[in-house]
């Protein structure tokens, strides 16, 4: 690991469309409200983070499922254009391809509804071509069934492949089952709910590091903090990177960004601290553009706010 011009990197993962919603306020219980605008955007945490991995220079197999629908038409070959091997992605025959409702905010929060159709019908049998081919690594998400992470990180093990999760969305998992796992990231409300330890300060995010250290074979837990930055506990110490300092218009697949740019830069380098900074600067491009594919940065973009020393 380290030292690679272009690591190939399998991921395996959800895909979405994502309805966005924008809106002043939510409305309240059984009132009607004239919202601003709305619109379509290609996401998925699975598909979000290939497509932030390929843009970062990275050589990216996805493997996924949608429905047989037009939306799902469209996700497929939007990976295809964006440069991804989208051959083992599936088209399921019974479920619908995923969808995510999000209500955007004039602050650039936003809260999210998803529905996972498709992404939830992934078989294992799906992995077995994949698995054929060669990767510096694997990426995952649990935005897919169980089984299908315990499976993937079983056979990444296997062949001795450094396994990156991004703990999203948060929901309770079972993380002793996935076994030696070179870095889990969470941000803090995915922390909360896996180390069941409140993270929103630095300091209770070193204590949920701990107890997640804990409940995981994890060799490194990397926690984003929003604008705090990141939490990296590693062999017992701690490390508190800086986020850099942007407008936010939208955070939608700024967590993508990051754990892609952290995965990009770590299989180059093998510095994780190093890794960290990169993946805060492609999550800081993210959030000052409004969408989830369209607001990912490429690699030049990204060196250069990751090079600028204002974080």
């Amino acid at each position: 690991m380290g030292n690679q011009d272009n690591p190939a990197i399998l991921v395996v993962g959800s895909m979405n469309m994502d309805l966005v919603l924008e809106t002043e306020r939510l409305p309240e219980p059984g009132e009607s409200y004239f919202g601003d605008r709305y619109h379509y955007v290609l996401g998925g945490k699975g598909a979000n983070q290939a497509v932030a991995a390929a843009k970062l220079g990275l050589d990216v197999v996805f493997v996924g499922r949608v429905g047989n629908d037009e939306h799902g038409n469209v996700v497929r070959e939007n990976l295809r254009r964006q440069g991804i091997a989208t051959d083992l992605i599936a088209v399921d025959p019974e479920q619908p391809t995923g969808l995510a409702v999000i209500i955007l905010e004039p602050t650039g929060e936003n809260r999210i509804f998803v529905y996972a159709g498709a992404n939830m019908s992934i078989r294992l049998a799906d992995l077995d071509e994949a698995f054929r081919r060669s990767f510096d690594a694997v990426l995952l998400n649990f935005e897919v069934p169980d089984e299908v992470i315990h499976e993937v990180c079983a056979r990444a093990r296997a062949l001795n492949l450094p396994i990156i999760i991004d703990a999203g969305p948060a929901r309770i998992f079972d993380m002793e089952r996935m076994g030696t796992i070179e870095i889990l990231s969470p941000n803090e409300t995915e922390t909360e709910a896996l180390a069941g330890v409140a993270c929103d300060t630095v300091d209770s995010a070193k204590a949920a590091a701990e107890e997640l250290g804990r409940r995981s074979e994890a060799k490194h837990i990397v926690i984003k903090l929003g604008h705090r930055g990141a939490l990296v506990y590693s062999d017992g110490n701690f490390h508190h990177v800086e986020a850099f300092d942007v407008d936010t218009v939208d955070t939608t697949a700024a967590g993508d960004a990051f754990t892609a740019g952290v995965a990009a830069r770590y299989l180059r380098t093998g510095d994780l601290i190093d890794a960290v900074r990169f993946g805060n600067a492609a999550g800081a491009i993210a959030v000052t553009r409004l969408g989830a594919q369209p607001s990912l940065p490429d690699e030049a973009e990204t060196l250069e706010l990751y090079s600028s020393g204002c974080s």
